[in-house]
């Protein structure tokens, strides 16, 4: 098809590109592939809503039309400039070595838009070097192919279909205001249960109440947690930050993890940080809030995305200018509401 033949030399064109800047690209195998859809790396509001009243036609030819205008950056945006920092650093320390973080732009757009797309890439110098332009099909598939580690929409069921697939992945929303965040340390904060742990605990406390789940976490506190969605892209980070460590450079290291969790730190905060141990993994800071709003802790922190299972957490992190990524996974689907809080959260 016309699609995926010029999906094939927007490929091999980003390619030449960046074979000029002596970047090798890595094998999937190899690196981190962060999946970025275009409706979250760049502001595409009016576009989405020529194409919600005027059909795909007219948006095409709006498309066309405006080629040469680039895209606003979106709530993605930060954290893949971010992404490329750490990318920048680990080349000058192994030149040689392909494990770095591989963005792929994925869009349900037709091959038409790819012009602009690669305008707004050229013009805010991104280093994206792999396109998935799947014509309105679902990117499921390719994301499997490229061995995607996290996958980040804004699209709600297209992120339940892939974490179903075992794919970790987020839905990001745009917050009415931007904080600015570092541009030379990735910062990405994780909630505990539902996100990097299972939703075992979560449900105990919405079936049985607060003082049930305290019972049954200090009984529980030698049996680890079960591994939630986001676990993995933990962990690559993890391998990533090691590589700096291996360098000397762990008190200068670009990538810094937080847990931010609603927990208590001496009544559910223990059995989380042994799971973490044992499945060594590190994390930078662990905040264990006893059900304070995490928001002002965020805004201190300023990360580049901060990733929770609740939408409670996610407005009130998004209302003070945090870059939330909401994990549709668990128990607290059923409840997902403003009014939603949780002491296992």
């Amino acid at each position: 098809s016309h699609t995926v033949v010029f999906s094939f030399f927007v490929h091999l064109y980003l390619s030449i590109v960046h074979l000029d800047f002596g970047f090798l690209q890595p094998k999937p195998e190899n690196a981190v592939t962060v999946a970025v859809s275009s409706r979250v790396l760049f502001r595409t509001e009016r576009e989405q809503k020529v194409f919600e009243q005027q059909g795909v036609e007219e948006y095409l030819r709006y498309q066309i039309e405006h080629e040469n205008e680039p895209f606003a950056p979106g709530p993605a945006f930060p954290f893949v400039k971010a992404l490329e920092a750490v990318n920048a650093r680990l080349r000058e320390l192994y030149p040689q070595s392909e494990e770095l973080f591989d963005i792929v732009l994925v869009t349900y757009n037709h091959a038409h838009v790819g012009i602009r797309l690669i305008n707004t890439i050229n013009h805010h110098n991104l280093f994206i070097e792999r396109f998935c332009m799947t014509g309105g099909s679902s990117p499921i598939g390719y994301l499997k192919a490229w061995q995607t580690n996290l996958y980040l929409s804004a699209d709600a069921n297209k992120v339940r279909e892939a974490l179903t697939e075992g794919i970790a992945a987020a839905t990001m929303f745009m917050p009415e205001k931007m904080t600015e965040v570092s541009e030379s340390q990735l910062r990405v904060a994780f909630d505990g249960d539902a996100v990097l742990f299972s939703d075992e605990s979560e449900r105990i406390f919405k079936a049985h109440g607060l003082d049930k789940f305290f019972e049954h976490e200090k009984e529980n506190e030698d049996r680890l947690l079960d591994h939630g969605p986001l676990k993995g892209f933990l962990e690559a980070l993890g391998k990533l930050q090691k590589k700096f460590y291996a360098k000397g450079q762990r008190l200068d290291c670009p990538i810094r993890t937080y847990l931010v969790t609603a927990r208590s730190a001496a009544s559910s905060g223990i059995r989380a940080l042994k799971t973490l141990r044992a499945w060594g993994l590190e994390i930078d800071e662990a905040l264990f809030l006893a059900g304070a709003p995490k928001g002002p802790m965020l805004e201190k922190i300023r990360p580049h995305i901060y990733f929770d299972d609740q939408m409670f957490h996610i407005e009130g992190a998004a209302e003070m200018g945090t870059i939330a990524a909401h994990v549709p996974y668990g128990i607290a689907q059923k409840h997902n509401s403003k009014h939603n809080t949780s002491a296992g959260k």
